[in-house]
């Protein structure tokens, strides 16, 4: 039999981990690398034992898609697939699967082949992660996007959106299907395979269309999943409603040119009647109809509220405001649930097509993205939230959303997305799967690896992602369920496989598979091994995202309490301290910096709702149940940037003391990237000094922010908010709302710092407080 190739890897590692190896090996971060054996002992170490994987990041160095089917274990409800932990028999040609234990025959092809030191590509230690493309699945047709239009926006503002579809329609690969769907009072669908003159359907913006009726009032027959590729039937939608791109390119943007605002008219004291709810509707419907299970997307673009039809938030009389966290608290937003209830039944029509829905929606006013949301986050649909349709915000992430693999790169040229996608997680006994939380829906898989206990979408060990991009990154969670008086064999590993199965935008289906194997710990009273293996930015994400999730049906106040104490237990457990003596405290480098992420946690956005409406709060909370490890640590903590003539760039704390009247900061928040310039520096700029020849490095000095923040909005989506501001000028807010008042109003010594005014503890008083709380006896 062969070694498992990463035994003597595991033990060497024990002592130092390095915790992100594994992220650019697989894509997968863990809050813990070694784990406790029993149930008991996984409760003492306070943090989750979750993983954080993100189903398509870019590996370097792994093998082309393979181009055969991949071979899965017999065993009865196992299906895991052949991966480098595997043992295998090369005499018998036999393979046992960590998982189950069963032992599997090769198929002839490879048993006749295979060797030590002739493995394919799925047994070489060093690809834990391999993607297949299935030979036994069929190609599917190319995807297909839907653009659903608001025309209740003003002129100007429909003339930007007009301009940004038009862009991305020439971004689209030219057999990418295309439909068009307008709203206002009444719904418009676009018959863009007909191209003598203008010609759509209407439909009533009161009403709820199902995918039956859709096809009914626009004469279709379904499409069918048996139907030969390439064929349609006769009336199908495809080639009337969907059209691939490069040959309706001259139909659709004749359309939105003469496309206008719409033409109902409106009181002074009303709002526009604008049927957002149905538009969806028919939206969903036309592609349930034409290209079930098949990739498509609905890419909404709203610029107010649902007033009119199911789905609608608030009246039309402009009496009624739109309902603030404070309605919401004391139940008196009385069109919400309903709406909720509407559009959490889209979203279930949707996942169940595994069509994803994109909301795009600009607006100065809320737009419903509170109700909404569950239709993108259950289908892995995208977000983008704006003041208008002009902003970089919306114009350069709309672009980026097609945007392609570059040269060079595997699958160089194809859209960097996937779709219909579905994670299935198998492990071993010793642990079970408690949830996801992320951008997905339940497929109620009740596997025999499956907790009780459930956290997020739980209950299952497969669910549906829909839309998935290289940043999509869910959190699973597990729970160890190994009884204490069961111990464990020293040498005996623990396995995770994640198995990923999506259609690539070439219209072949895909397969990855990311397998791995990890140590147990056994001695109770030696927790070093564990302590050493804690990854804190791992665990400050599994944290936020376990915050945010109970923050749909918790109040604020418990979260916090919730995280102040769990904190507590972690540091009274894992720090060095003698007991009821705080001056002793002290944390080991693997926990050192986790109690400054949860200080930033509790003043974020997320958990925070001072300052921002229902709509801002769910937009940045989704954004980052979705996004990745990195990604999320900004947003957590920012990171600023210090620009001075006495130091080349370097980072600073974010602290009230790096404020300097004579230095340039940059604040990086993920949302927002905002340049600070210093009083005497502002000063200096307004003097023009930069304009003359004797100052050119004052003049490189304010150039070298603005290139930074360049090339981090370059990579980065959704597109973040670009503020240059002043010292003690309004937009300096953005900055001092993330700093650590280590400095305020009731200070006695500034320390060279700006004083913010504020009554929230500083970073000082936050640790003071959890080491005298930690080390009590």
């Amino acid at each position: 039999l062969s070694p498992h190739p990463s035994h003597a890897q595991l033990d060497s590692m024990q002592e130092a981990w390095d915790v992100t190896s594994a992220e650019e090996r697989d894509g997968v971060r863990l809050t813990w690398h070694n784990w406790p054996s029993s149930r008991l002992e996984a409760t003492r170490i306070v943090a989750p034992v979750a993983a954080l994987y993100t189903p398509l990041k870019k590996i370097s160095g792994a093998p082309p898609a393979l181009t055969y089917d991949p071979i899965r274990c017999a065993g009865q409800g196992c299906a895991a697939v052949l991966n480098p932990f595997c043992q295998v028999d090369f005499r018998s040609k036999l393979w046992s699967c960590p998982f189950c234990l069963q032992r599997n025959n090769f198929p002839p092809h490879y048993a006749s082949n295979i060797s030590e030191t002739n493995l394919p590509a799925e047994l070489i230690p060093q690809y834990t992660t391999v993607e297949y493309e299935l030979q036994s699945a069929p190609r599917v047709g190319p995807p297909a996007f839907v653009f659903v239009v608001d025309i209740c926006v003003h002129d100007d503002e429909l003339d930007e959106l007009k301009d940004s579809l038009q862009q991305s329609l020439n971004l689209l690969p030219e057999e990418a299907l295309v439909g068009l769907i307008t709203y206002g009072t009444n719904i418009h669908v676009h018959e863009l395979g007909f191209s003598e003159c203008p010609k759509s359907f209407i439909f009533r913006g009161n009403k709820e269309y199902d995918a039956k009726r859709v096809q009914e009032l626009l004469g279709l027959q379904v499409y069918s999943n048996n139907q030969p590729v390439g064929s349609a039937p006769l009336n199908s939608a495809l080639g009337r409603f969907l059209c691939p791109a490069g040959e309706c390119s001259f139909t659709f943007e004749s359309i939105l040119e003469e496309l206008g605002k719409d033409p109902w008219p409106v009181p002074s004291d009303m709002r526009v009647a604008r049927s957002t709810g149905s538009a969806i509707s028919c939206a969903t419907g036309l592609l349930e109809a034409a290209m079930a299970r098949t990739g498509g997307r609905v890419m909404l673009f709203t610029g107010g509220p649902c007033t009119n039809g199911p789905g609608a938030i608030v009246g039309r009389a402009k009496t009624e405001d739109m309902r603030s966290h404070t309605d919401l608290a004391k139940s008196q937003a009385p069109m919400y649930k309903g709406a909720c209830e509407y559009y959490d039944k889209i979203a279930k029509r949707t996942s169940g097509a595994q069509h994803v829905v994109d909301i795009f929606a600009c607006s100065l006013d809320q737009v419903g993205m509170l109700e909404m949301k569950v239709m993108s986050e259950k289908s892995g649909g995208l977000m983008v939230l704006g003041d208008s349709f002009g902003q970089s915000v919306f114009k350069e992430s709309l672009r980026r959303v097609f945007r392609r693999t570059p040269e060079g790169e595997q699958d160089a040229g194809s859209m960097a997305m996937g779709f219909a996608a579905t994670l299935e997680c198998m492990t071993s006994r010793e642990f079970k799967v408690q949830g996801c939380i992320g951008p997905c829906a339940s497929l109620n898989k009740a596997a025999g690896n499956v907790s009780e206990t459930a956290i997020g979408q739980g209950n299952t060990n497969a669910w549906s992602l829909g839309g998935i991009d290289p940043s999509t990154t869910l959190a699973i969670y597990f729970e160890i369920t190994n009884p204490g008086q069961n111990p464990l064999p020293q040498h005996k590993r623990r396995f995770i496989q994640f198995v990923t199965k999506y259609q690539h935008s070439s219209g072949k289906i895909r397969l990855r598979s990311t397998t791995l194997c990890g140590p147990w710990h056994s001695d109770p009273n030696n927790d070093s091994p564990i302590k050493c293996s804690f990854d804190q930015e791992a665990a400050a994400v599994i944290l936020a995202r376990l915050a945010v999730h109970r923050s749909e049906t918790e109040e604020v106040s418990d979260i916090l309490r919730w995280i102040d104490r769990s904190l507590i237990r972690l540091c009274a457990k894992f720090a060095e301290y003698q007991a009821d003596q705080p001056n002793s405290f002290r944390l080991s480098p693997e926990f050192s910096i986790y109690p400054q992420f949860v200080f930033h946690l509790r003043r974020s956005q997320f958990l925070q709702l001072f300052n921002s409406s229902p709509d801002e709060s769910t937009y940045y909370r989704s954004v980052l149940l979705r996004e990745s490890t990195t990604n999320s640590l900004v947003m957590l903590q920012p990171s600023l940037l210090s620009y001075s003539f006495n130091a080349p760039p370097q980072p600073v704390l974010l602290d009230s003391q790096s404020v300097r009247q004579d230095t340039i900061l940059l604040l990086d928040t993920f949302f927002h990237v905002v340049v600070f310039h210093g009083e005497t520096i502002a000063a200096w700029r307004e003097a023009k000094y930069q304009e003359q020849a004797e100052h050119d490095a004052f003049r490189a000095l304010l150039a070298a922010p603005q290139a930074d923040s360049q090339s981090i909005m370059d990579s980065r989506f959704p597109v973040p908010r670009y503020i240059v501001c002043d010292q003690n000028k309004s937009e300096s807010r953005f900055l001092m709302a993330k700093l650590n008042p280590s400095v305020t109003h009731n200070s006695t010594d500034s320390g060279g710092g700006q004083a913010i005014f504020t009554d929230d503890v500083s970073l000082r008083v936050f640790m003071e407080h959890l080491m005298k709380l930690a080390v009590q006896s």
